[in-house]
């Protein structure tokens, strides 16, 4: 049944994305350009105010700072939703992605000054790399990774907090279009999400606002943990 379900999932998803790619180029933007996305994400374009990804989030999508999530690898579907996520629609004072305490993201100029042919080419661009992994993120905390392992895989039934694993998949990778990839990701990253989630500053997801609402700081922290060390 399980096997079922998660083909269920699998299937549903990559049928959402295909849905929303295809919307995309129906509207008349061209085709992804992941030449065009490196040019943007390693060099910016300061004619528009547009700075280097590259800066922030290193070399074709590698951080070296926690702060800064690694996005090689990360499905483009969800890079393109996410950037578009920092931007405030008209007549809204927010952008569904929030800093704490609900002030504006650091990435809500940059993602504002983003054209939707941008998005995609950087998501397309980000997509194609691979993580490195020399720098990607690993589990540290050897006091919690029991209790990460079972919240991964288990979740927390007494408060209804559903297992990681059945959206980020069993290994972390993620299902495109849908989840993010979370392995290799930074420990202090994921768990700032999480309580982004849980305080409703990041208000782009009801269904992880909803099940990070159930979760304690300690839950946060061990799955966070384990998360980044799953291959």
């Amino acid at each position: 049944m399980k096997r079922v379900l998660s083909s269920m999932v699998t299937a549903v998803s990559l049928v959402l994305a295909s849905s929303v790619f295809s919307f995309a180029l129906a509207e008349g933007v061209p085709a992804p350009d992941a030449e065009k996305g490196k040019e943007l994400y390693t060099n910016g374009d300061m004619s528009r105010g547009i700075l280097s990804c590259a800066s922030c989030h290193g070399d074709a999508g590698n951080s070296t700072m926690s702060a800064n999530p690694n996005l090689a690898a990360m499905p483009h579907e969800y890079i393109s939703k996410q950037l578009l996520d920092f931007v405030k629609e008209e007549g809204n004072d927010h952008a569904a992605r929030r800093g704490a305490d609900g002030a504006d993201s650091i990435m809500t100029p940059f993602a504002t000054a983003l054209t939707e042919e941008d998005r995609l080419n950087l998501a397309y661009y980000l997509a194609q790399q691979e993580l490195d992994s020399s720098v990607a993120a690993k589990a540290t905390n050897e006091d919690t990774i029991e209790r990460g392992q079972e919240i991964w895989r288990g979740g927390i039934p007494e408060r209804r907090v559903p297992a990681c694993a059945a959206c980020h998949s069993a290994n972390g990778a993620g299902i495109p279009g849908e989840y993010p990839r979370l392995a290799g990701q930074f420990p202090e990253y994921i768990a700032e999400q999480l309580k982004l989630f849980r305080s409703g500053d990041r208000a782009n997801n009801e269904m992880m606002a909803d099940i990070a609402d159930r979760m304690s700081d300690s839950d946060i922290a061990a799955v966070s943990d384990y998360a980044a060390g799953l291959r």
